[in-house]
């Protein structure tokens, strides 16, 4: 049995892109770009290469999407390990604590790949190598961040300072 647990954070209250973006379709759900046959979710669906390796996906949704999420999942042909609807948004924290119980609660060496579902990640194959890699460390104790180095400072994003490189991995895909 695999330990890597999908968790897809597929909250959002649709402000940030409107009008294309709302309420009732957040940005997860549209095909952004042109020519593009997934939503933003259903391409975060489609970088998951099961049974490789990964475990069936967690989602974590607001209720009034469910429907929104299920056709993506129907699109992406998975059947997820839960879908976790969220009455009221809570952030970010509360909805990965929900996820690692769920995911603890069928293995206990669980190891969480928690993703947001709309970013643009053009090489699923490198992406999932990566996660794989990222569990192995993830599976020492450690928490394993990816990101990407900023060109500017920005207070809407959070800073992390990188720490002292580990032993057999060098942190970089």
């Amino acid at each position: 049995m695999s330990n890597i647990y999908p968790v897809i954070l597929s909250g959002g209250s649709g402000t940030r892109l409107w009008p294309l973006s709302r309420a009732m379709y957040p940005k997860q759900f549209i095909r952004f770009f042109n020519g593009q046959s997934a939503s933003f979710l259903g391409a975060a669906l489609g970088r998951l290469p099961a049974p490789e390796g990964f475990e069936r996906p967690i989602l974590l949704c607001n209720n009034d999407h469910r429907f929104l999420v299920r056709e993506e999942l129907e699109r992406a042909g998975l059947e997820p390990r839960a879908i976790v609807l969220e009455p009221i948004a809570r952030n970010t924290a509360p909805a990965i604590a929900v996820a690692a119980l769920i995911a603890l609660a069928d293995n206990p060496d669980a190891v969480l790949a928690v993703m947001p579902s709309d970013h643009v990640i053009e090489d699923g194959a490198a992406f999932a190598k990566n996660i794989r890699r990222a569990a192995e460390v993830a599976a020492t104790g450690k928490l394993v961040l990816f990101g990407i180095k900023p060109t500017e400072p920005h207070t809407g994003y959070g800073y992390i300072k990188r720490g002292a490189a580990l032993a057999g991995f060098d942190g970089h895909a």
